[in-house]
């Protein structure tokens, strides 16, 4: 029995570099069952022949398409017969937001050689349970998406807009984010606009169910099941079964202050105004044209077919911190 299965997709784009190392290391390791797919309609059929290795764990080595088509499937495909064992995400995409929630970072190689000898030892130290953002149209039968990092309103056009604008240019991530957050900053703070700044947010409308609701304009908007929210802020005394919600209202002296608490590390310890953090199992966002992106893939919301956010039941992950 292999210890680990990796599953790759060799098309992401940080596969590009890092999966001939990747290959090299599994060759001269048999405890790794190595699977690669060309693209994520592949998911489904290479997570039943993993299921046949029966793993201690399975790595996800691709971009935030493959990951969330990989959530998707082990928690809706039945492969395993409702054990399925830890999922780790190597550092791969563009934001790795799943991995260094796990506590995975840096080079993917050296995180893999890690990861096997957990497995290897023992996982139950490293086992974390998280549950998943199931992205739906509330319709009955409908088959929902699965992920864990949702970006609305204002954010979800910024990544787009860095997706669409910066990145094309070939810059570093790193360069790219950082010319994207001064794009927003000038945007949401002067009110400059352009045919090359990020587009004003459209209103959109966000209701937890039993808890009421929100409407407006948001420079951000996070709905995630991470441990962390964003800009380092956590959401204490979490009740199972719950999604964190982050929305800022777009206006300039509400993303000061947030960027002003964080700075501080005050960020989450208090309400602000024009801040809001707030829990729920089911949220629904309503918008006229209004684009969320779940782990990298875009969904629209329109007048009249809302998104529907519900939260699963947990699903174990491996965490190298133990």
């Amino acid at each position: 029995m292999a210890c680990v299965a990796l599953l790759s997709n060799p098309q992401s784009t940080g596969n590009r570099q890092t999966l001939p190392r990747v290959r090299t290391y599994c060759a001269a390791n048999p405890d790794i069952f190595h699977y690669e797919v060309e693209s994520v309609d592949q998911i489904g059929r290479a997570l039943q022949t993993i299921a046949r290795v029966n793993p201690a764990v399975i790595v996800i080595n691709g971009g935030d398409g493959t990951v969330q088509a990989a959530l998707t499937e082990l928690y809706q495909g039945a492969h395993f017969n409702g054990k399925v064992p830890p999922i780790a995400v190597l550092p791969n995409g563009k934001t790795n937001l799943i991995a260094l929630d796990l506590g995975i970072h840096g080079d993917p190689v050296k995180a893999l050689e890690r990861i096997v000898h957990i497995a290897k030892t023992g996982v139950t130290d490293h086992v974390v349970v998280r549950e998943l953002i199931a992205l739906s149209n509330g319709q009955a039968g409908s088959r929902p998406v699965l992920g864990m990092f949702l970006g609305g309103a204002g954010l979800a056009d910024y990544i787009l807009y860095c997706r669409n604008k910066i990145y094309p240019l070939g810059l570093p991530n790193s360069i790219s984010h950082a010319l994207t957050a001064l794009a927003v900053v000038f945007s949401v703070l002067f009110g400059i606009k352009g045919k090359f700044m990020p587009p004003v947010s459209r209103p959109v409308s966000i209701s937890l169910i039993r808890d009421g609701q929100l409407a407006g304009r948001f420079a951000v908007l996070i709905v995630t099941t991470l441990e962390r929210l964003l800009l380092g802020a956590r959401s204490a005394n979490t009740p199972r079964g719950s999604m964190k919600l982050m929305a800022v209202d777009q206006n300039g002296p509400a993303v000061l202050r947030m960027l002003g608490a964080a700075l501080l590390g005050r960020f989450g310890t208090r309400k602000m105004q024009g801040i809001h953090l707030e829990q729920g199992d089911t949220i629904r966002i309503e918008g006229d044209r209004s684009s969320v992106i779940l782990d990298g893939e875009i969904f629209e919301a329109n007048e009249g077919y809302p998104i529907v956010l519900r939260s699963t039941a947990p699903v174990p992950f491996l965490r190298l911190a133990a």
